[in-house]
């Protein structure tokens, strides 16, 4: 049977984004069920900010701007972007409101985006953050109504006698109902409904009221004048909604092997609570079912679960900050850029010859035992980020990170590496253990998070 301390490591990964170094002691001594309460208790919403000391520019008149006026806000975009990614990662790696920042960051890889306009992603971010644990109609709204949404899917573009199809047939396909739950005319008929959904400047909601088509529309079955806002409550009549959403949050924390009767059990719930996200993640969470032996230690963390995770264990200062930048860059996963509107990869998409090393080397780079080493071999994905990033990592082979090793090593004093850092023990364990017995304390941490095993969780 799982100790209260494995259950309680088990739902800090998948809650949050693992267990920090101050709450070792908290997680040996209280039970599941009191953590629980402590990752579900509502906290105050705090929206993650940016610099905007410098004259903000009209960014719907980019395209009129001459080559080095549009290269400058370019520039200006690309590093408070670079900004609001750090903030985001450091919500991450030191909230306490770890549940709200786990469920955004599945939100914003399901709700996929990806902009230049620096104003327009810190708002969808934080509408993302500020919905995350609440009611999924009003993240759906939030979201769909967002001028990086619109943006990105193209629905500036939809005017009426000109419908632009993209941004109507995404939220059917990848927000809510999924495949095979619409027909091609219920595309065109939601598309006419959307025609006039647009913003201005300053990431506010703008509906361009001679733009839109009035007429009537066939949709799902149901005929009348839509508008947008009718869609989307349509969509949120249909069953298959909570079936999509609660079958992609159970691969996000629980399994990827789907198990089709606890999923049906959990979307009905979901649909007939009126789509409340909390209420269904104490379903999850408090579940026997979730602290089953076949799904603790299962799920490959991804590229930026990794990167917190560690930095959650390890308290750390970073000179440059913009050095995590570069590894979210070269492990496939950097925060508001999806590779596409369908988000990332997960299981193991996450691992080929490259990544996996990568991934195994960070705790030695990081720790500065060893360089950054980007000597690519002939199979890389270069898709994934390496090639465009390779120049710029190669002037960061030193991340400048400084670590209390001190406070590291007093909190491990007379505790077990393995047992603290891995859900799962090697199978190697015994002669791994064998060889750091009487070792250096700090080596044994940095080398336990260096095998396989520290990629589960």
């Amino acid at each position: 049977m799982m100790s209260d301390f494995k259950k309680n490591m088990h739902l800090a990964n998948r809650a949050g984004f693992g267990m920090s170094l101050k709450q070792i002691p908290a997680f040996e001594q209280q039970s599941t069920a009191v953590l629980w309460k402590q990752y579900a208790q509502e906290h105050e919403f705090h929206p993650i900010s940016f610099n905007t000391e410098q004259t903000d520019v009209d960014y719907t008149a980019l395209s009129r701007l001459n080559a080095a006026d549009k290269k400058q806000v370019q520039q200006l975009n690309r590093k408070r972007n670079i900004e609001i990614n750090l903030n985001f990662l450091n919500e991450m790696v030191h909230s306490e409101d770890q549940l709200r920042e786990k469920m955004a960051f599945f939100w914003h890889g399901h709700f996929a985006s990806r902009v230049i306009n620096s104003n327009f992603s810190a708002h969808i971010l934080n509408e993302i953050r500020k919905n995350a644990l609440g009611n999924f109609r009003d993240l759906l709204f939030a979201v769909s109504k967002a001028p990086a949404m619109l943006n990105f899917l193209n629905n500036q573009q939809n005017k009426k006698g000109h419908p632009n199809e993209n941004f109507a047939r995404e939220v059917m396909e990848l927000f809510t109902m999924g495949r095979g739950n619409y027909t091609e005319s219920d595309v065109r008929e939601a598309a006419r409904a959307f025609t006039g959904w647009s913003y201005d400047k300053d990431a506010q909601f703008l509906e361009r009221k001679k733009f839109h088509d009035s007429g009537s529309k066939t949709f799902l079955g149901r005929t009348g004048n839509f508008d947008g806002n009718a869609i989307l409550d349509i969509i949120l009549e249909q069953p298959a909604t909570a079936r999509f959403i609660t079958d992609k949050l159970y691969r996000f924390l629980v399994n990827e092997q789907v198990d089709q009767k606890i999923v049906d059990t959990l979307s009905k719930d979901f649909f007939d609570s009126g789509y409340d996200i909390r209420r269904l993640l104490d379903r999850v969470f408090t579940a026997a079912w979730f602290y089953d032996s076949k799904n603790v230690g299962n799920k490959i963390k991804s590229p930026v679960e990794l990167m917190a995770g560690i930095m959650r264990m390890l308290p750390m200062e970073i000179a440059n900050p913009e050095n995590l930048i570069v590894y979210q860059k070269l492990l496939g996963q950097m925060l508001l850029y999806p590779p596409n509107v369908a988000g990332w990869p997960s299981g193991k998409a996450w691992i080929d010859s490259s990544t996996l090393l990568l991934r195994m080397q960070i705790p030695q780079i990081w720790t500065g035992l060893r360089p950054l080493d980007l000597d690519a071999q002939n199979d890389d994905d270069l898709d994934m980020g390496l090639k465009q990033s390779r120049a710029l990592a190669k002037a960061y082979k030193n991340p400048k990170i400084s670590i209390d090793w001190d406070g590291v090593e007093a909190a491990f004093a007379d505790r077990d590496p393995f047992e603290l850092l891995l859900l799962q023990q090697p199978s190697f364990g015994k002669t791994l253990r064998d060889s750091y017995a009487g070792g250096s304390r700090r080596r044994t941490i940095i080398e336990v998070m260096s095998i396989p095993e520290y990629q589960l969780c």
